[in-house]
């Protein structure tokens, strides 16, 4: 099937334009794209008419909203809402497979969200992308997305999530964690850069991201650690590079946030239970 796929897939990006108006023009309830990204493309901020199911049978990619950052290996996917501006970030080649969904169809998420892509999920998605869109609307292609609107309803939400700040003193301090993980400046010293008390920075920060500070820069520095460790860097090099103290405490956050260690998440197959 991915050999199919791979003839599906576009070798280089569609334009802006050409791939919206594919898109939009869609006469089913889901619309297939297939593409392979280079290492570092960008698409830029965009927004399209339909939900987007992303999925990455192979690499690592960022997905960026207004309100907050999305890590997504090959083992997982994120929802796109319609009309909601976003950007993806490949870290190294993509291999993307993306379905457009109509708004109409019930049950679709109103915010982003990443979610696990189950070997039964991984292989609706890689049906879907062989059919046109026309035979979404009826038949075994109508049931095929049934099916996969029920998967993805019962699987749980994984917390991928970096979110983003409104306060301006805010997102440059965000700003500055995401391009230096490792940093270990407190709310102090950061009051003392942005002119304001730590305080102040601590109140800001749970109210408008919902996370303390110290749990905001954890997350960030998981996130940092993600592209990292799909390219088979190794575990202690990865924990010391985005600022754990030790590998063991970072095996203990990945833990807690995925469920197993990092070795045992990347040496699964993408879609792997």
């Amino acid at each position: 099937m991915d050999n199919m796929l791979h003839t599906l897939a576009h070798s280089l990006p569609l334009s802006r334009e050409a791939q919206q108006r594919r898109i939009e023009s869609a006469s089913g309830p889901v619309q297939p794209y297939a593409c392979d990204y280079p290492a570092g493309w960008d698409t830029g901020r965009h927004h399209h008419l339909r939900t987007q199911l992303v999925f990455a049978t192979h690499g690592v990619m960022t997905v960026s909203t207004p309100a907050g950052w999305w890590v997504v290996p090959p083992q997982l996917a994120v929802w796109i809402p319609a009309r909601l501006e976003h950007a993806l970030l490949m870290h190294r080649a993509v291999k993307l497979r993306t379905l457009y969904l109509d708004e109409r169809l019930p049950g679709l998420p109103t915010q982003p969200r990443v979610v696990n892509v189950s070997p039964l999920l991984r292989e609706l998605i890689l049906r879907l992308m062989e059919l046109p869109a026309e035979a979404t609307a009826h038949g075994v292609g109508a049931r095929l997305v049934a099916v996969l609107l029920d998967e993805l309803h019962e699987g749980p939400t994984l917390p991928l999530h970096l979110p983003e700040p409104d306060d301006p003193a805010l997102r440059r301090i965000c700003a500055a964690l995401r391009d230096d993980p490792a940093n270990r400046d407190d709310l102090a010293t950061w009051g003392r850069t942005v002119g304001a008390s730590s305080r102040t920075l601590a109140r800001r920060f749970q109210a408008q991201t919902g996370l303390g500070f110290a749990a905001w820069r954890q997350q960030a520095r998981l996130l940092a650690a993600l592209p990292m460790l799909a390219e088979g860097r190794p575990v202690t090099a990865v924990s010391q590079e985005v600022g754990y103290e030790s590998p063991s405490a970072f095996i203990a956050a990945f833990r807690r946030s995925l469920g197993v260690s990092p070795g045992r998440y990347f040496s699964r197959p993408a879609g792997g239970g």
